[in-house]
């Protein structure tokens, strides 16, 4: 029997190479750590409340379509900020003793506005767990299915430990209610 036997040399680690690779470590955490905070991208949760709002005001007879707008969406970003960094505040009073209507003009609105909102103790909140916070909740939901109520302007913040969103809804001047008949 004939064995062979071959001896190849065992490549050597450079002494260095471990402290390379705790040197990439250290340096992706100390980039991880002076990075700016991200910021949640919230469009999608605002836009799905506003759509999600239109369904429940079609479905209480009003047959307008309830459109966007941006000065509803500042005073509603105003607040959602307010009550976010205030943990006194829980409803339509700012910090400043501010209503509703008080932003929304101060934002360039011209009609009556009313407001709604919503405060979760989490990171997140899914547009399903703030409407059904909103549905239950009569006088929420004389607002919501308030026909008049043909604009909107809904924003969202999070921190950590608590994700807040307000709905500014309006009535501009001289509009149409777009009442149905249920």
């Amino acid at each position: 029997m004939i064995t062979s036997h071959t001896s190849y040399p065992r490549p050597r680690r450079a002494a260095t190479g471990g402290l390379a690779a705790l040197t990439a470590v250290v340096s992706a955490v100390a980039v991880l750590f002076d990075a700016p905070p991200a910021r949640a991208d919230n469009i999608s949760l605002n836009n799905s409340v506003a759509k999600m709002v239109h369904v429940l005001q079609y479905r209480a007879g009003c047959r307008t379509n309830l459109k966007i707008n941006p000065r509803l969406q500042l005073a509603a970003q105003w607040h959602t900020i307010d009550v976010l960094n205030n943990r006194s505040l829980d409803g339509d009073v700012g910090s400043d003793g501010s209503s509703p209507q008080n932003r929304s003009t101060a934002a360039g609105f011209h009609g009556k506005t009313a407001e709604t909102v919503a405060i979760n103790p989490a990171l997140a909140i899914s547009g399903t767990e703030l409407i059904n916070q909103w549905y239950y909740n009569p006088d929420y939901m004389a607002i919501i299915q308030d026909c008049a109520n043909t604009e909107i302007g809904v924003w969202s913040e999070n921190s950590l430990d608590r994700t807040v969103v307000v709905a500014v809804y309006g009535q501009p001047e001289g509009a149409d209610t777009g009442s149905g008949t249920g």
